[in-house]
């Protein structure tokens, strides 16, 4: 009777049948979901933007509403109350208002006699949702319309600092996006330029990319910011830093577009289809951006969060976004004064938010340049 061998070489075992037929992007895919730190980045990216497009629904009330009675309120923290006759109730504890005796401001602490009870889809603010459907519904909030709830407090306006957070994520995470999309048009044309043609062109786009790369960047955002008119708007200022932010963020991009391109046009399949008639500009966007797009993607994903940075430094600074402008640098012009801060340390909280989306984006900008390869191990 013969005996089946049961011994199969290393090749057979790590063999992959899908791997020979699946197109490059799956290859992509399925190298970045083994980068643990990238797929929970990635969420979190899914998640904050989610927060942009429903920032309206989301937030328990409106960002400009003023409550001169809490102003430096502290967050209340949702509590939940169990029992056999009224099941499970959400809630948060009251404040209790004192006057300092020596510099007559007002102290709010947080009293647990009193109970304020939230429910979902609460009565709140009015507003139009994406500008279009007005409504008065939030995800959570306060069950009776007269009492407010501040989940992460207030600021000295007695505006909430929750509500200021998640409709500041709409303008600092899309300014991040609009700088991006606008630095990787100038990034791919003068650096695809630069690196397909060379000669006289590449050397004169290289000496512009090094003379701005040479300007110390916060005095070039001084110089450019101090041009955009002080009567513009808040729209209007926002257009301006958007600008500014892709006028200085698109030679670094530019340099990685001409590594590539000077690498590319040697390569056999380019000079097959040069030879083959193709034209200058078919050989460009046909084959060689294709080849180069997963090292671009992943440029492009770690470009994202320096424009965050950069919008949050300007507005810190009092040169970008000012208010009634709501963003994460506006947010943070408040945590500026030592003793706000003292007073009323959850200012410092859209911080945090700056932090978290900052490190999400760059874990997977990493797990991207990782994967750009799909065929290295």
């Amino acid at each position: 009777m013969l005996m089946q061998s049961e011994h199969t070489s290393p090749q057979a075992d790590d063999f992959d049948p899908e791997a020979g037929r699946a197109s490059p992007w799956r290859l992509v895919w399925r190298k970045f979901r083994k980068h643990k730190l990238a797929v929970a980045g990635a969420i979190v990216m899914l998640f904050a933007y989610f927060v942009v497009a429903f920032a309206e629904i989301l937030a328990p009330g409106s960002p400009s509403a003023v409550d001169e009675r809490h102003t430096y309120a502290p967050p209340q923290l949702v509590q939940v109350d169990l029992s056999w006759d009224n099941g499970v109730q959400l809630y948060v504890n009251g404040f209790r208002t004192e006057r300092d005796p020596e510099t007559f401001e007002q102290i709010h602490t947080i009293d647990p006699r009193q109970r304020v009870p939230i429910t979902f889809f609460a009565r709140g603010d009015s507003y139009h949702m994406w500008g279009l459907i007005p409504w008065d519904r939030h995800l959570i909030g306060s069950a009776d319309p007269a009492q407010k709830v501040y989940f992460l407090g207030t600021d000295r306006a007695g505006r909430d600092v929750f509500s200021r957070i998640i409709h500041g994520a709409r303008v600092s995470l899309s300014i991040g996006l609009i700088g991006v999309a606008v630095s990787f048009v100038l990034g791919l044309f003068f650096g695809g330029i630069s690196g397909y043609y060379s000669g006289v062109p590449d050397t004169i786009i290289q000496r512009i990319i090094e003379f701005l790369m040479a300007i110390p960047t916060l005095p070039l955002w001084l110089a450019l910011s101090a041009a955009v008119p002080s009567d513009w708007g808040p729209l209007m200022r926002y257009f301006a830093i958007t600008t500014i932010l892709s006028v200085i963020g698109w030679t670094g991009l530019a340099r990685v577009v001409r590594g590539r391109f000077l690498s590319l046009r040697e390569e056999d399949f380019v000079v097959a289809a040069r030879l083959d008639g193709c034209g200058r500009g078919r050989i460009i966007f046909r084959h060689m951006v294709p080849s180069m797009s997963s090292h671009v993607i992943a440029s492009l994903t770690m470009a994202v969060p320096g424009m965050i940075l950069a919008e949050t430094a300007l507005s810190f600074l009092g040169l970008g976004l000012q208010s009634p402008a709501v963003s994460w640098g506006v947010l943070l012009q408040e945590a500026q004064n030592i003793r706000a801060v003292e007073t009323a340390p959850w200012l410092l909280i859209p911080g945090v938010a700056v932090l978290v989306t900052v490190l999400a984006m760059n874990f997977v900008g990493d797990g991207l340049r990782d994967s750009a390869d799909p065929y290295k191990q």
